[in-house]
């Protein structure tokens, strides 16, 4: 039987899966990992860990022996910063996506260097924690003979297909969030500030990530040597083609340790209070939002409270009903990304008292992503970007519950496709379509839609505005007490 293997690096786990030429999954596994936090804002992860559970992934995958694997998918979180030297030996630990807050100073230097507006209007997107251009910057700043010796930047995706076939390459849509280093009008590398920026690094070839990067060089982990593996991109991305939502008017949300919306559409569009980029499909662009976490606060708090499976908790937030009796939370547990932008955001729990229970909580948290969610659509809809479809993708649209909350605080219906295990899935189609004609369409039908409860909207409307209030009537605290964790870290150091 012949088959596509899909893997993705993720945040705090990877996947893998191992599917036929009609989308059917054969097998699927998993692997977890912790992420570094070796300072306050600084999380970043060793690219060892990715090449080996992608090894430990397709060899248990591929174990049976009874499926031949004829081409091979990639994706994994970004944009990130894997700088090698020019054999492609990484000279230190990845520098992880928005998540990581550390280049404020560098975001400044070149917003004066380059201009903020000339940033925007070139590329799309304003300087934030998201963009790679920063960091590289930081790494030369204070790790300056590190960064001396690096010739080559990967991306988890662009890093497994590197391993997998030696061929440096990269795809159009990571490279559009590498600002200020791509060009979104031209779609192509931005020399002038490639060379302000980071002139002794050779950047990567672009390609669409469906597109070949080449085949294996050698037989590993049961993929004979010989078989063709995707560009691939950001996770995302290849978790919006794995439900297929890359039709303009599509929006789907990503439920995993944070939350991402990624709107298709055709022309270039833009806001500040968004990222905009290049589409995971040729003639495409997007729209695209992330908020610092969503799943983390979730894994967070189970923790906290004991560690209950979560459909216990899932239970006890639902017994919690609309409102968390009088909760309200900001999600702002790592800073905030879009549309807010503020790395030095902090999260609040307004509202709590002795009464309430872990359910109260857990049912706060889930409320409040939703509340990030609906401000990011608001963002989206202020520019005039169309919302016709919503699909939901990732582990939180288990239990349901979640994908409700959410369908209720936004007011839009969600479809919930039949396989949401996410960007494996969708690197396994794009496998796929290297070999023979497929359309996830047929690979991946709804199963279901998840409509508004009238019943609720006026309680959730209420609480929206109080949300959107209690930011800015805490912004000064929050910002003084990032500051006061900044000092407190470098106290232990």
């Amino acid at each position: 039987m012949r088959g596509y293997l899909g893997v993705d690096i993720g945040t705090s786990s990877s996947k893998g899966v191992l599917v036929t030429s009609d989308g059917r999954l054969i097998r699927t596994a998993v692997r977890e990992h912790p992420v570094e936090r070796p300072a306050p804002g600084h999380v970043e992860m060793d690219a060892d860990v990715w090449w080996r559970e992608f090894t430990e992934l397709a060899e248990e995958l591929t174990a049976p022996g009874d499926v031949d694997v004829a081409a091979v998918g990639v994706s994994g979180m970004g944009p990130c910063v894997l700088l090698t030297d020019d054999e492609g030996v990484p000279l230190r630990p990845a520098v992880l996506y928005g998540v990581d807050t550390r280049a404020g100073a560098q975001i400044e230097a070149l917003n004066d260097e380059l201009g903020a507006d000339a940033i925007f209007a070139r590329c799309g997107s304003m300087l934030s924690s998201q963009a790679v251009g920063p960091k590289l910057r930081w790494i030369a700043e204070h790790e300056s003979e590190t960064y001396a010796r690096a010739r080559r930047l990967f991306q988890p995706s662009s890093w497994l297909a590197y391993r997998l076939t030696g061929e440096y390459v990269l795809d159009f849509h990571s490279a559009s969030q590498c600002t200020p280093l791509f060009d979104t009008v031209d779609n192509a590398w931005h020399e002038p500030w490639v060379r302000h920026v980071c002139p002794d690094l050779d950047l990567p070839p672009l390609r669409w990530p469906g597109e070949t990067a080449g085949v294996t060089t050698r037989e590993v982990a049961g993929i004979p040597a010989g078989v063709p593996v995707i560009t691939g991109t950001i996770d995302a991305w290849s978790e919006a083609v794995s439900v297929d939502a890359q039709k303009p008017g599509d929006l789907m949300l990503m439920y995993g340790t944070t939350m991402f919306l990624v709107n298709t559409m055709r022309e270039r569009l833009t806001t500040p209070a968004m990222w905009s980029t290049l589409g995971a499909l040729p003639g495409t662009r997007n729209l695209a939002g992330g908020m610092a976490t969503s799943g983390a606060i979730t894994a967070w708090l189970r923790d906290l409270t004991g560690g209950p499976d979560y459909p216990t908790m899932l239970a006890e937030a639902r017994e919690s009903g609309a409102g968390a009796h009088g909760l309200l939370v900001l999600p702002y547990f790592a800073g905030e990304r879009t549309p807010i932008f503020d790395p030095d955001a902090r999260g609040v729990v307004a509202g709590l008292t002795v009464s309430h229970t872990r359910g109260d909580l857990y049912r706060a948290v889930l409320e409040a992503t939703a509340f990030g969610v609906r401000h990011n659509v608001e963002a989206l809809r202020e520019v005039g970007s169309e919302i016709s479809r919503v699909v939901a993708v990732g582990g939180g649209t288990q239990g349901e519950l979640w994908t409700q909350i959410v369908t209720d605080v936004t007011g839009l219906p969600q479809v919930v496709p039949s396989v949401t295990i996410g960007a494996s899935y969708g690197a396994a189609f794009l496998a796929a379509g290297l070999v023979e004609d497929v359309r996830m369409a047929d690979w991946n039908p709804p199963a279901r839609v998840c409509e508004p409860n009238p019943d609720v909207r006026a309680t959730y409307d209420a609480l929206y505005e109080q949300y959107r209030a209690l930011y800015p009537a805490s912004r000064d605290v929050q910002h003084a007490l990032a500051e006061q964790q900044r000092v407190l870290a470098a106290q232990r150091e």
